[in-house]
């Protein structure tokens, strides 16, 4: 177990820079970035002193250089021009220095963490109720199938599947403003946007917190239970629950010791794709409810080519996929007897 662990450590690193290679080679896609689309926009207007600045940070940010070269010092792995008092412009990911927002005039961490923050507390709370709400109701219509009960969720189950979130969302907005004259956008009251945390603030994001919850999680919660139903009826026809049944083992301690643990492998497996989507979320249903979340920030920094914004976040995710699959890896083997960590066959 220690060898194995060490070595799936020891693969992350290359895999790492595979992810940052590729996530600047999509970042830079597009022609131009944010410093040479705002010098084109200020010669036009006539401002040099605003262009002198513009073009001093593109090339202290190593913008004007090939592109191997930019991606070197955007990892940290090659120096970047030094400012006119010979201080570093920028440091590198390497060495915990996350880069300038272009767009926001500000370094990337004070952008990006009040709504890291906020993201983090919403697509948790998404989490918990997505499993609180799915886990007992899929054990349910599995357990009795083919039942009015289960057809029942399983009608619910598809209806949730088949209903886009932001559509969801722009329906229940619609009603709550028309029918009850609620406005229910914003994850705060507007007085709390721009201010310190505390206590007031965050009895403010639980009042609002409600909403995205059931809209985000609707979709989530009907897939699980679509997949938590078929993974048990599957386990449940396997011949050790016939066996444990004859020896007269009691139903539910049957159901929770064998065939629900064995059903949650590819829930474990998921947790990979879960710690990245507990900080992104789902970005259009933030945008269409103006959630002051951190997914409406990706997408509007990809918009604009603000490359250190949007290259950080995405790193930051793929670092969060990585230790979810290492995590989920660990878990599936002590989860599961069945499975063994090395090849071959048993002796």
């Amino acid at each position: 177990m220690l060898t194995y662990t060490i070595r799936r450590l020891l693969i992350m690193i290359p895999t790492l820079l595979v992810i940052s290679l590729v996530t600047f080679s999509i970042i830079k896609l597009p022609p131009g970035d944010f410093l040479s689309n705002q010098i084109a926009e200020l010669r036009s207007q006539g401002d040099k002193a605003a262009l002198e600045r513009a073009e001093f940070m593109r090339a202290q940010f190593g913008l004007d250089k090939p592109f191997m070269e930019q991606y070197a010092v955007w990892v940290g792995i090659w120096p970047a021009a030094r400012g006119t008092s010979g201080e570093r412009g920028y440091s590198g990911l390497l060495q915990g220095d996350w880069g300038w927002s272009f767009e926001h005039d500000l370094p990337v961490s004070e952008v990006i963490g009040d709504r890291m923050l906020l993201s983090f507390i919403l697509n948790l709370t998404v989490v918990m109720f997505t499993w609180a709400i799915a886990f007992p109701i899929g054990a349910y219509a599995a357990t009795h199938q083919y039942s009015w009960g289960d057809y029942g969720l399983t009608l619910l189950g598809y209806v949730g599947l088949a209903t886009p979130n932001f559509l969801f969302a722009l329906v229940l907005m619609y009603f709550a403003n028309v029918q009850f004259g609620l406005a229910i956008g914003g994850i705060m009251d507007p007085e709390y946007l721009d201010k310190a945390w505390s206590w007031a603030k965050f009895g403010s994001v639980l009042n609002h917190l409600w909403i995205p919850v059931i809209v985000i999680g609707t979709s989530g919660t009907a897939a699980m239970i679509r997949r938590l139903r078929a993974n048990l009826l599957d386990e449940l026809q396997k011949q050790y629950v016939v066996t444990a049944r004859a020896k007269g083992m009691p139903p539910f301690r049957l159901l929770v010791k064998y065939p629900l643990r064995m059903s949650l492998n590819p829930f474990i497996a998921d947790i990979g794709n879960l710690l990245p989507s507990v900080i992104s979320g789902s970005a259009i249903v933030a945008v269409v409810l103006s959630l002051q979340t951190s997914g409406p920030m990706l997408l509007e920094a990809l918009r604009s080519q603000d490359q250190y914004l949007a290259g950080s976040f995405l790193m930051f995710l793929a670092l969060l996929t990585v230790i979810g699959m290492f995590v989920s890896d660990l878990l599936l083997a002590m989860l599961d007897p069945r499975i063994r960590l090395t090849g071959g066959v048993a002796k």
